[in-house]
């Protein structure tokens, strides 16, 4: 279960005077997400099913992903005590569903789904880094702080097996260049905006716009301009790219304002 479990986090620490209502929402919705990795650890499983070490691996991440679940459940739950996790939850499995029972990936090839698995640790390294650096209350600073942490070894999990499967793969730059760029703009896909609407509304029906624009507004209102850099960062090394140097500097700057404009586009 990683290097820590929910006995580590200062619960007793909790301060419900510096709580802010958005974060509530997103940390809701991030723990719905969060608890969903055991499934994608079944499908990496059935991937890898000639690989008994890599699945022993991606157990271990699909464990740890749901102690994050639980976490961040726990203390959306003392954020607000009329959380319902088990019912969101259901809630969200309902809704959102991708067929987890494929033994082979939609990116084409292993080194695909690989890149594919470095682009969302990517994302979720540096949500929780942001989250980390721009709430205030104490508990769930130190959930994004180990949460964090576990996301980081995850991208080298999937960054080393990566660099396995491309040692008897032929997948280029391009090829991973595509795979990696189509992973990060599924990041606007429904999942997010779903778990959202399914941890936050009981009523009405799912607006994938407006839960989309809602997330958004929320969310990337925590980043600052080093948290882009450490994706752009991250992103050029899983494509082959060096994650230093004039051409992810200026990248870093396009992210950054490309992130920038998004946000006053979901505020507007």
């Amino acid at each position: 279960m990683g290097h820590w479990t929910l006995d580590d986090i200062p619960w007793d620490r909790f301060d419900c005077g510096e709580l802010d209502p958005d974060v509530v929402r997103i940390v809701k919705a991030a723990s719905l997400v969060e608890y969903n990795g055991a499934a994608y650890a079944h499908h990496l499983c059935r991937i890898f099913d000639d690989d008994p070490d890599f699945q022993q691996a991606a157990r271990r991440w699909g464990d740890e992903e749901i102690q994050h679940g639980r976490a961040l459940a726990r203390w959306a739950a003392l954020a607000d005590p009329t959380f319902d996790f088990e019912l969101a939850f259901s809630r969200f499995r309902a809704g959102y569903q991708v067929d987890f029972d494929s033994d082979s990936s939609r990116r084409g090839s292993r080194s695909g789904e690989m890149i594919a698995r470095c682009m969302v640790e990517v994302g979720t390294s540096s949500y929780y880094s942001a989250l980390r650096d721009g709430v205030r209350e104490p508990v769930l600073k130190e959930i994004c702080r180990y949460i964090a942490a576990d996301e980081i070894r995850h991208y080298k999990l999937f960054y080393r097996n990566l660099t396995s499967c491309l040692s008897h793969e032929r997948v280029g730059f391009w090829k991973r260049l595509r795979v990696g760029l189509r992973r990060i703009a599924e990041a606007q896909d429904d999942e997010l905006a779903y778990a959202y609407y399914a941890a936050n509304e009981t009523d009405g029906p799912y607006d994938r716009r407006r839960c989309s624009r809602a997330y958004a507004r929320q969310a990337f209102a925590l980043y600052r301009e080093r948290h882009v850099r450490h994706i752009v960062a991250m992103v050029f090394k899983a494509v082959g790219l060096a994650p230093r140097g004039w051409l992810a500097r200026a990248a870093s700057r396009l992210a950054w304002g490309a992130m920038r404009y998004r946000l006053a586009k979901a505020a507007a």
